[in-house]
C-alpha cells in the first residue's frame, strides 16, 4: 500500500515550484504610445539614445508609436503602422513564442522581404526578445547578420519600458536605447 501522505506532499511541492514562474509572467497587452518626459523637449521617451547620422533622432525600441501588443499564454504579438495610408501596406506584425522557441517574422521593407529570427525568454517579470536580422553585406554580397535585444518591463500598469541593445555591425559600436511608452 502506498504512503499517501508523502505522495500528496510531493505533488503539493511540485505544484508550488511551478506557480511562481507562471505568476512572474507579466502581461504587456494594450495599446501603447511613446511618452514625453515631463518638461523635456525633443524626441519623447528615449533616454540614453545614440543619434542617427544627421541628428535625426534614434532608432528607439525599433517598433515605432503607437504599438498594439496582444498576449496569451503562448505568444506575444506586436503590431504597428509603419507605412503611410497611400502606401497601401498593412501594419507591421511581429509574433514571438513565449516558450523560448525560435519564431520567424518576415516583413516587406526596402528592397524586398526581410526575415528575422527571434527567441523570447522570461527573466522574472521582464521579457527578453533576441532577434537576428539577416541581410546581404553590400561590399561582398555575402550574408551577414545583426543581433538586437529588446527587454520589455512594466514600471507601472500604464508604463511600458523597452530597453534595446543593437550589436555593432561591420565593426561599428553597439548602441542602446530606452523607450518609455504610456498605455492609451
Amino acid at each position: 500500500m502506498p504512503n499517501w501522505p508523502i505522495a500528496i506532499l510531493v505533488l503539493g511541492l511540485a505544484a508550488q515550484t511551478q506557480t511562481p514562474a507562471a505568476a512572474a509572467r507579466t502581461d504587456f497587452s494594450g495599446r501603447w504610445a511613446i511618452a514625453a518626459p515631463a518638461g523635456a523637449s525633443g524626441a519623447p521617451g528615449r533616454a540614453g539614445a545614440t543619434p542617427l547620422a544627421g541628428g535625426r533622432g534614434d532608432m528607439g525600441s525599433g517598433w515605432g508609436s503607437p504599438i498594439t501588443i496582444t498576449q496569451n499564454a503562448t505568444q506575444l504579438t506586436v503590431e504597428y503602422v509603419f507605412f503611410a495610408r497611400g502606401d497601401l501596406q498593412p501594419p507591421l506584425k511581429f509574433v514571438y513564442a513565449l516558450d523560448g522557441s525560435k519564431t520567424t517574422n518576415t516583413v516587406m521593407m526596402g528592397r524586398g522581404m526581410q526575415t528575422q529570427a527571434s527567441t523570447a525568454t522570461w527573466d522574472g517579470a521582464k521579457l527578453l526578445i533576441t532577434t537576428m536580422h539577416t541581410f546581404e553585406d553590400p561590399a561582398t554580397g555575402k550574408p551577414a547578420a545583426a543581433e538586437v535585444k529588446q527587454t520589455l518591463s512594466l514600471e507601472s500598469p500604464t508604463t511600458l519600458v523597452v530597453e534595446t541593445v543593437r550589436a555593432g555591425v561591420f565593426g561599428g559600436p553597439a548602441t542602446s536605447t530606452k523607450t518609455t511608452y504610456q498605455k492609451n
